[in-house]
């Protein structure tokens, strides 16, 4: 099969990342007979500086082209002064909203030769850890009515969070159906004691909850979730929320697995399509220094075989090849020990590569 891959390396060790991820895709069309055909795109930061836009119109005609999109990172110091929306990162809420990527998946597991970089009590994570959050992408107040006025008080700004009952139910759909596959858990999380549109979004939430009886749903405020979330992760398998509490859950449960480097994400449209990018960001303080975690990034390789390309046996033998380098002991700098020797990025790819 050829499958036609829009890649985004945009800036920091954005384009070290998916250099290395590029090799594994390789060596895995090479093992399975697949043809991987890449088109680069600008995106972020570098775009600005070429074009002066952080998302060219030829950048989304050619995701919109392809089968699936492999993002590496976005952003930097370089480009801090510019105003809000023209910063480089106004270029992943373009892709998310062109691109109709309504569903972001971030499963955060902690891999159990990395049990010890977990900073909470090692009973509190016994036997591993295994959550998905599930944000909702492409609405609430990232995507709301944004403006400035005039007070008693001075110039005030303000963002509108908004819902709609649809847009809140589709995502609790990708979620239930994951859930169905595996713990049949599903953990709504909002703030509906005091927010309308939370308690919007749980109404909804309940109505798609009747149509799947076999699953357990929770409700929990923002507040009690994130608390719970270090205080006994394990009570969680499938969490579902907005857009501004996803972003927030989603990063505490990757750092509770140990890195942020580890940890992969997947943004899905209706349909197959989907854009595939690590959790982290660009790094640029360690940016062409063979330093950065690929993991993953490659790790987002292999959901994108798994959901858009439905190539099972393919998104396995890149994750057992991660597992395999890390259980004989290879570590890079964000997950070594101290006084561990570290890896670079390049020869983390060379690892892997030969464990395929």
């Amino acid at each position: 099969m050829n499958y036609k891959i829009a890649i985004v390396p945009g800036d920091g060790i954005g384009p070290e990342v998916i250099r290395q991820t590029i090799r594994v895709l390789d060596k895995v069309g090479e093992k399975f007979g697949h043809k991987f055909e890449y088109t680069e795109v600008l995106a972020g930061g570098c775009a600005i500086d070429a074009s002066g836009t952080c998302l060219p119109q030829e950048t989304i005609d050619t995701c919109r082209a392809s089968d699936a999109v492999l993002l590496g990172a976005v952003g930097g110091w370089k480009w801090d002064t510019l105003p809000g929306s023209e910063r480089p990162e106004m270029a992943l809420l373009g892709l998310r909203k062109e691109l109709g990527l309504f569903a972001n998946l971030r499963p955060a597991l902690l891999f159990e030769d990395l049990a010890e970089a977990c900073p909470l009590k090692a009973e509190i994570v016994e036997g591993g850890l295994d959550i998905v959050v599930v944000r909702e992408l492409t609405g609430g107040i990232y995507f709301g009515e944004k403006g400035t006025k005039d007070t008693d008080m001075g110039l005030a700004a303000y963002d509108v969070e908004q819902y709609a009952e649809e847009e809140v139910r589709r995502i609790a759909e990708v979620a239930f159906d994951m859930a169905m596959k595996r713990n049949k858990k599903v953990t709504s999380v909002d703030k509906a004691n005091v927010l309308e549109s939370s308690r919007l979004w749980r109404r909804v939430v309940a109505e798609v909850g009747e149509k799947y009886p076999e699953v357990e749903l929770n409700n929990l405020y923002i507040d009690n979730a994130a608390m719970q979330m270090v205080r006994n992760p394990k009570q969680f398998d499938v969490i579902v929320t907005s857009n501004i509490f996803g972003d927030i859950l989603s990063d505490e449960a990757s750092m509770i697995t140990g890195s942020i480097g580890m940890l992969p994400s997947a943004s899905l449209a209706t349909g197959n399509f989907g854009m595939y990018e690590p959790v982290h960001g660009s790094a640029p303080d360690i940016a062409g220094k063979d330093m950065a975690n690929p993991m993953a990034t490659i790790l987002s390789s292999a959901m994108m075989l798994r959901y858009t390309f439905g190539l099972s046996d393919e998104a396995d033998a890149v994750e057992s090849a991660v597992k395999k380098v890390l259980a004989d002991g290879y570590r890079t700098s964000d997950i070594a020990k101290e006084g561990e020797s570290a890896i670079g990025t390049v020869k983390t790819g060379d690892l892997i590569v030969e464990a395929i």
